[in-house]
């Protein structure tokens, strides 16, 4: 039975590429924004309906406590063809949302390109087209990622999210320079269908499971209306759950810094005991105390580091969230909103 499942789901790395007469696939994860979601479609619509694209959108409705109908007005389209919400049974967050989404296409539309992008309007609909021009240029082979050029943000937002990606770059080595907006081939759906960091954050999963890429420079636009329902803790919610990803390279990180800071207090111990050898005077009694205290310190650090990386190790070897395995408990329905007709 086992072998049955995996023989089925391995399946999914040998999925179509993607066929030059299906329609793009739009995924895009709502929480109660749906007159946003209004005014989004519309702008999906023109910059496509441009561009000569025809394409179905797919709204992750998570566990919205407002209902669609009523506050969903749409009106007659050129490029879409369908919008259907797809209902989760309980708020899991907008990452989740879009691996739960990922994962239902993998299942039920497996040859479509999908582009992925925020139901706020942030992620500039304009450059959808620019995203499809590189897609084609890879051979529609790789992810590629809006990576944003400008943001549209309080000062105080911009100031704390500097902050964060200096973070983020000093423990991860990695940039931070993209977040949802992208095009993904089937292929990479696929692979991403299996992969459990996706759980936790899309972006991240993408660089740490080594899928290719690539990047399109865009600016982020002004929430086209309507109050976030992103809070501080969200963010920083948010921000840990992309670290996470890369808890293992962190570890080894933390534990480098900390003997290279352990080899500085011994060499700076040396060099005062030298001098003080030099010019005949004794150490001040402190020095000693304080090199003990500062060793004793770092020792500390460096068997939590090294705790810290069995600990993630160790955690592979358990059962984790595998979306294709899993995501079906958190799908309740899927109704469709809009025919052309």
């Amino acid at each position: 039975m086992i072998a049955t499942w995996q023989l089925e789901r391995n399946t999914a790395l040998l999925t179509p590429d993607p066929q030059a007469d299906e329609p793009l696939l739009i995924l895009i994860p709502v929480f109660n924004d749906w007159s946003v979601v209004s005014l989004l479609l519309p702008k999906i619509d023109a910059a496509l309906q441009a561009a000569q694209r025809t394409c179905e959108v797919l709204l992750v409705d998570d566990g919205s406590t407002l209902p669609a109908e009523g506050a969903l007005n749409l009106p007659d389209f050129e490029a879409i063809q369908t919008v259907d919400i797809l209902e989760l049974a309980r708020n899991l967050g907008h990452q989740r949302a879009i691996a739960i989404g990922l994962t239902w296409i993998r299942d039920h539309r497996p040859t479509r390109t999908v582009v992925v992008t925020d139901g706020d309007g942030e992620d500039n609909p304009a450059d959808i087209p620019r995203l499809l021009e590189r897609f084609d240029e890879t051979g529609k082979r790789k992810i590629v990622f809006g990576a944003r050029t400008r943001r549209s943000e309080h000062w105080t937002f911009q100031v704390g999210y500097r902050s964060y990606q200096l973070l983020h770059l000093v423990l991860t080595g990695q940039r931070v320079r993209v977040g949802n907006f992208s095009v993904i081939p089937p292929r990479a759906v696929a692979r991403l269908a299996v992969i459990s960091e996706v759980w936790n954050h899309y972006a991240a999963a993408v660089f740490n499971s080594r899928i290719e890429y690539d990047m399109v420079p865009s600016a982020r636009c002004k929430r086209l209306g309507g109050a976030s329902k992103m809070n501080f803790i969200s963010l920083v919610v948010h921000g840990l759950s992309a670290l996470s990803i890369f808890s293992h390279v962190i570890g080894v990180r933390l534990l480098i810094a900390t003997m290279v800071l352990i080899c500085g207090t011994l060499v700076g111990f040396g060099l005062a005991a030298g001098m003080s050898a030099i010019e005949g005077q004794s150490m001040p009694a402190w020095i000693p105390l304080l090199m003990i205290l500062m060793l004793a310190i770092l020792a500390q650090q460096a068997f939590l580091a090294v705790a810290f990386i069995l600990q993630v190790l160790s955690s592979r070897q358990g059962t984790s969230f595998v979306p294709l395995r899993d995501y079906h408990c958190f799908v309740a329905q899927l109704h469709s909103v809009y025919r052309r007709s």
